[in-house]
């Protein structure tokens, strides 16, 4: 078999796995008559070990295999389990998704999860819409909204992520994911002060937070890192979403998706909001999406740290810092 793996660290995040292992893999998933012909680790993703595996019939199909459980933090644990649990709910995006082919939790190849998948047609979106003039990336976006609001169209019964822990309350859900950030931030050796002071006004503001009743889906991480386009096309043209493992339930509000779109007003990022639809403008969303906006600068900080990135955590404890005193004004 070819095999070709990332040269990392020996420290560094992602690990790569073995060709054997591999071998080992495949025999099980599709039977004991099947031999991967190559093996090629992908470097786009940045959580999971990613291949690009060749069966010697048909399409190649996609290996995930997750961290060690012991290497994932409080706030990203068990994602490939928490995205097999949100496919049923992600129907609505079905077309763009790729298939579970076979899946593996028991731990007994390998002590990580993982799991096989159709590997998508297209180009991934970082990579070809440098082909496009600027101008016309708004037809990307225009259809980035309504993938985003066909998502968080979907209702469900309880907050937090798909695979739980769920709760009763919005507020709840949000408190815990702050409590497992500062957590995680003193594993590391990073202060988490401006992080409990974030949960701490979250609690004193438990009621702007209940405000939202009504549990939608989010993606928790749609944006072009994530996304595949139709190579060739006039204009360009979303084929795929992939990496679907941070998906919850809470208010659309807060997803990943709507924190981007919003970050570059005046740019063509402004036409999600043409498909997406507008945002509310009450004095509680307001707030809310103050909090929402820290909320993703912590989880910015921990993974800046996970990916070696250290230059740029301190960024992070200043942008958080002018959002804490709005906040607490």
């Amino acid at each position: 078999m070819e095999f070709r793996s990332i040269e990392r660290a020996p420290g560094a995040f992602q690990q790569p796995v073995t060709a054997g292992q591999i071998h080992a893999m495949c025999r099980r998933a599709f039977g004991a008559s099947v031999s991967a012909v190559s093996a090629v680790e992908l470097g786009n993703g940045m959580y999971n070990s990613t291949y690009r595996v060749d069966l010697g019939s048909g399409l190649p199909v996609i290996l995930r295999v997750a961290p060690e459980p012991a290497r994932q933090f409080r706030i990203e644990r068990e994602l490939m389990r928490n995205e097999h649990a949100s496919v049923p709910y992600l129907a609505p995006i079905a077309p763009l998704m790729p298939r579970t082919l076979a899946i593996d939790f028991t731990h007994e190849i390998i002590g990580r999860d993982y799991l096989f998948q159709t590997m998508l047609d297209g180009v991934p979106a970082p990579d070809g819409l440098g082909a496009y003039p600027r101008p016309e990336w708004a037809s990307f976006f225009r259809r980035m909204g309504t993938i985003a609001r066909d998502i968080h169209a979907v209702r469900g019964r309880r907050f937090g992520p798909v695979n739980g822990p769920a709760f009763t309350t919005w507020s709840e859900a949000v408190i815990a994911s702050l409590d497992d950030t500062a957590a995680d931030l003193d594993d590391v050796g990073l202060d988490a002060t401006d992080v409990r002071e974030l949960a701490a006004a979250a609690d004193r503001h438990r009621a702007v937070l209940d405000e939202i009743t009504e549990p939608r889906l989010l993606h928790g991480d749609l944006w072009t890192v994530n996304v595949m386009i139709e190579p060739g096309a006039p204009e360009p043209t979303i084929s795929g979403v992939f990496d679907c493992d941070r998906t919850s339930w809470g208010d659309p509000e807060s997803d990943w998706t709507i924190f981007m779109a919003g970050r570059r007003p005046g740019t063509e990022r402004d036409a999600f909001w043409e498909t997406y639809g507008s945002r509310s403008s009450t004095p509680g969303a307001a707030w809310r999406a103050l909090l929402y906006r820290a909320r993703h600068l912590a989880a910015v900080r921990l993974e800046r740290h996970r990916l070696g990135n250290s230059e740029a955590v301190p960024d992070t404890y200043d942008d958080l810092r002018d959002v804490l005193a709005l906040l607490t004004a």
